[in-house]
């Protein structure tokens, strides 16, 4: 099984993995040793969908050297374009969309069989059960599915569907059955999880869902993908409050400027994101990660600048920037004033270099410091464990690198003190 994209993608695949498991299959490390190799796609912007198509056609070349018997495509980007793409690459096995998991174990079944499968309809969902590919001991969870907000830019409502919210009581049984099983951190992940129960209950119940998550025995507690909107003072103080809820705001912005905003389709507004911004600045404790587009249609050079000043005055922490993609069926595709593809790459490289040296200063003040880490893996190559703070989320955020003179165990929490500071990553010591 080969999983692209998001954080939401690989709970996708451990969805998955779960009945084929429990029908006798087994996961092999090498895609050479396998009978049927699995591609669970990402189809959000171009470089992902390029990603996608490329382990597409590697799977297809294994499979004509006679290294694999069998090749299923599956996730966004077969949803979106899977009939396409099985006119194009005859080789290819299956291609599946993201409402066939439930059913993945007869899929598979077919396809090992001889039979071509093509499945795109409405169909089942898994039952949430799940085989974890990535480590144990920090796990995300997934509090809804789809999205009801309605970015301009944004093909998820048109793949996935509109905002679909887990119940509490069953997002709590899958919390607490992972913390018994020796879970350190809960991530909290949904295209937007401060939306969460908005349409089973009628209102947003983050902060009731938080609260009640918190009472677990969890030593972490992380909410990815809050939009700036729908964070308020009262969330801001659980957060702030709540010993083992960390204080990092993931909370994508998009842009700064009113007129870019309001093309996006965004509901923040530059006053608004300021507002907050010096609201979470008041408490003194939260690390801030963004994402931001640039090179929208129609940004001017003026916009542009404008994003690049607020990112200098070092508000966010840790953000992403990303080349805006013309996303077919999405309103914005069709905007005019498409800007080339240069002057979007400039502008986002721009963006992160700008924001490389408010990460720097950042990680400067570190220095001397002790900080909680949680370990996550250990460096053959470096001879150096490697962990994160309350400040870095898993895969998108810096390192620490720890040097330590007793053995540490993966999953574990360490006292460590920052003796060596980089852009993005730290050096610490563990204490004694």
């Amino acid at each position: 099984m080969i999983s692209l994209g998001c954080n939401k993608n690989q709970v996708d695949t451990e969805q998955m993995l779960y009945p084929l498991v429990h029908n006798g299959y087994t996961m092999v490390e090498e895609a050479e040793d396998a009978d049927l190799l699995i591609i669970n796609t990402c189809g959000f912007i171009d470089a992902a969908k390029e990603e996608s198509i490329q382990a597409i056609l590697e799977a297809a070349e294994l499979k004509q050297q006679g290294k694999v018997r069998r090749v299923l495509v599956t996730g966004c980007l077969s949803q979106r374009y899977g009939e396409e793409l099985a006119k194009e690459l005859p080789e290819v096995d299956g291609f599946i969309g993201v409402n066939q998991y439930g059913d993945i174990a007869r899929i598979v079944e077919r396809v090992l069989s001889g039979e071509r499968v093509q499945e795109f309809s409405a169909c089942s969902r898994p039952n949430g059960r799940r085989v974890l590919i990535s480590p144990r001991h920090s796990v995300y969870i997934r509090i809804a599915e789809g999205c009801s907000t309605g970015c301009s830019y944004c093909a998820i409502p048109r793949i996935r569907g509109g905002y679909v919210s887990r119940t509490m009581e069953d997002i709590l049984a899958e919390c607490q059955e992972y913390v018994q099983n020796g879970a350190q951190e809960l991530i909290l992940i949904a295209q937007d999880t401060s939306y969460y129960g908005k349409d089973l209950y009628g209102e947003y119940r983050l902060y009731d869902l938080l609260t009640a998550i918190s009472r677990l025995d969890a030593p972490w507690i992380r909410v990815l993908y809050t939009y700036p909107e729908r964070i308020d003072s009262r969330l801001l103080a659980l957060m702030a409050n709540t010993p083992n809820i960390v204080n990092y705001l993931d909370m994508p912005i998009q842009h700064i400027d009113d007129g870019v905003l309001s093309a996006m389709g965004r509901h923040a507004t530059e006053a608004g994101i300021r507002s907050l911004l010096e609201e979470i600045a008041s408490y003194g404790c939260f690390t801030v990660r963004t994402s931001l587009i640039c090179g929208f249609p129609g940004e001017t050079e003026s916009q542009h600048q404008k994003l690049l000043n607020f990112v200098r005055e070092g508000h966010i922490h840790r953000l992403g920037a990303f080349a805006y993609s013309q996303e077919e069926g999405t309103r914005a595709a069709a905007f005019p004033c498409q800007l080339p593809e240069e002057v979007k790459a400039r502008r986002a490289e721009e963006v992160l270099l700008a924001q490389q040296q408010v990460s720097l200063r950042r990680n400067q003040r570190r220095v001397g410091t002790i900080e909680q880490v949680l370990v996550d893996e250990y460096d053959d190559t470096l001879c150096l464990y490697i962990g994160r703070s309350q400040s870095e989320a898993p895969g998108v955020d810096g390192e620490i690198y720890l040097s330590s003179e007793r053995p540490l165990a993966i999953g574990q929490f360490v006292d460590a003190r920052v003796i060596q500071a980089e852009e993005y990553d730290v050096m610490s010591e563990v204490l004694p």
